[in-house]
């Protein structure tokens, strides 16, 4: 993991007391609600519909089991008890009190973490591969290149007020579990035919109103261009982005409205301005980073496949712990773990201080002190011995994270919705557990296969529903919750494309959802071939089977 340098810590430190002091002003009076909102929102701070919001940034997901250990603190003293996964990777507060928000950021800069840049019109935390360092398929740890991109963006002077939001995901394995083609920029890293790092690029991929696949405008590109290709890239949204209207404000809004030829031809025409500038990155400072993440100390393991094929015949629930939640490790011996957090009856990626707590002393036990935050909205534990994979089961059984459901059905994204955010237009906490409720099932759930789905509780589509296998958003009418239904998205992790889904059609009111979801497993049941999983059979049928279905009792 990278470690702060003195000048990290003085550099968090000031912004600490800065905060603390513009805190004190703005409730002394001395500052103006609008005066203190773009403050608070640097530094992470949201106000919600009942209570102020904390983001705390997880740079890549990418923890120690110490600040684990502070994340617990912090529910347990300023919180009630818990803290929310984020599907950007990071942690948030539901309840913390305004005037203590300084402490808890002081608290953050005692472990080496912060909230700074996790909201406002800024480049939000840089995301990656959960499993980034440890996958078998893996061509490129993309953590280093996260980290040099998430010290460039810190308060740059240049793209710290952009026209909107701007998000970065990298990806350096085969499969891309870092949804690089829906986000502003998105990176694949590799290797070329020398073995040096290079990017391709894409630009103007997203969610919310207007959901967009991202366009690539360059292949290759060396490491030490990466951030002045960068720089280009943001220069060039931050010059022509709109800003009269925050719903059209967004790079890929732009990129669309020039093209992608265009834009990549405003990028290259500023690029050669500046390729060979001070941004360039050096071997040196490459290394430097890259050494920061240099594996840990592994022990020479054995496979320990049969010893676990025998336990799998005594304890089937672990035969499907082992099929779901554990993933291959590019070293032998060691496996990929995800503990997951959708248990029925909890709120999608809440997660306890006791279960904090447990998961830290797991991955100091079992993976060299390292867990990491999933897309999904799971802890990730990535270096874990297989021979103590049994017993890690166990553990996990007791606190709630061992439920063998990764990938299926009830492994379900799900954003606050209208029981927390004030931007909500419907709740999305109780579909998901609705949903978790009526097919909790253990033999129908593997029966139906990998499978995604994703709910938002607005158009902004924090829980990501465009890509989701079934979608769901909730939407208003009238001041009454309605959820529209789309099928067939996929975000790229299976080794796909990724794809945007279809609206099935008109919305269904909330009581309605559980029964829509149920039909369309059962055209799916009726209709699939042998062996084929949901997303390749809509593929393969389209979608009318199952608009036929879902409202084949409609007046």
């Amino acid at each position: 993991m990278y470690r702060y340098d003195d000048f990290d810590r003085n550099f968090v430190a000031e912004r600490v007391a800065h905060y603390r002091s513009q805190t004190e002003r703005y409730l002394a009076g001395k500052l103006s609600d609008d005066e203190f909102l773009q403050l608070r929102l640097r530094n992470g701070l949201y106000v919600q519909r009942l209570a102020p919001m904390l983001r705390v940034a997880v740079p890549y997901g990418t923890l120690s089991a110490g600040q684990l250990r502070m994340l617990a603190h912090i529910a347990r003293q300023y919180d009630r008890g818990y803290g929310h996964l984020s599907t950007r990777q990071n942690m948030q507060f539901n309840w913390p009190d305004l005037a203590e928000v300084p402490d808890i950021l002081e608290d953050l800069a005692k472990v080496e973490m912060h909230a700074i840049q996790t909201s406002g019109n800024c480049i939000r935390n840089v995301t990656t591969d959960e499993f980034a360092g440890a996958a078998r398929d893996e061509e490129v740890d993309a953590r280093p290149y996260c980290e040099i991109m998430r010290q460039w963006s810190t308060n740059h002077p240049e793209f710290d007020w952009l026209p909107r939001k701007f998000k970065i995901a990298v990806s350096g394995a085969t499969t891309d579990r870092a949804a690089i083609a829906v986000h502003d920029i998105g990176l694949r890293a590799g290797l070329d035919a020398q073995g040096k790092v290079v990017f391709d690029v894409f630009v103007g991929g997203g969610l919310g109103r207007t959901p967009v696949i991202g366009s690539q405008i360059y292949s290759g590109l060396p490491v030490q261009h990466l951030l002045t290709y960068l720089e280009s890239i943001m220069r060039v949204y931050n010059r022509y982005g709109r800003r009269d209207n925050k719903y059209k404000a967004r790079i890929k809004i732009l990129v669309r409205a020039m093209g992608a030829d265009a834009f990549k031809a405003k990028v290259e025409e500023d690029w050669q301005e500046v390729k060979d500038g001070p941004s360039t990155l050096l071997d040196a400072e490459v290394e430097r980073m890259v050494a920061a993440f240099e594996p840990p100390a592994f022990d020479k393991l054995e496979d320990a496949t049969a010893q676990l094929d025998a336990l799998r015949f005594e304890h089937p629930e672990f035969g499907r712990w082992l099929q779901h939640n554990v993933k291959p490790h590019k070293q032998t011996g060691y496996a990929v773990v995800v503990l997951s957090t959708k248990v029925t009856g909890v709120p999608t990626g809440d997660v306890s201080d006791e279960q904090m707590d447990a998961v830290a002393d797991w991955s100091e036990r079992f993976s060299f002190s390292e867990l990491r935050i999933s897309h999904e909205q799971n802890f990730v534990l990535p270096h874990v011995p297989m021979q103590n994979l049994f017993e890690l089961w166990q553990a996990a059984t007791a606190h709630d994270l061992g439920t063998a459901n990764i990938g299926l059905l009830t492994d379900i994204i799900c954003c606050p919705g209208g029981d927390y955010c004030s931007l909500a237009n419907a709740k999305s906490i109780p579909v998901a557990e609705a949903i978790q409720q009526r097919f909790d099932d253990v033999d129908y759930l593997h029966d139906l296969g990998d499978l995604d789905i994703n709910i938002s509780g607005c158009m902004n589509a924090c829980g990501h529903h465009h890509v989701g296998h079934i979608g769901i958003l909730g939407v208003d009418k009238k001041g009454q919750e309605f959820y529209q239904i789309s099928l067939g998205g996929h975000s790229g992790h299976s080794g796909l494309p990724a794809s945007l889904g279809q609206i099935v059609g008109p919305s269904v009111a909330r009581e309605e959802v559980t029964d829509v979801v149920a039909a369309i497993f059962e055209v799916y049941l009726q209709q699939r071939l042998e062996g084929e999983q949901f997303l390749s059979c809509f593929k393969r049928i389209s979608i009318d089977p199952f608009k036929e279905r879902v409202y084949a009792n409609a007046d």
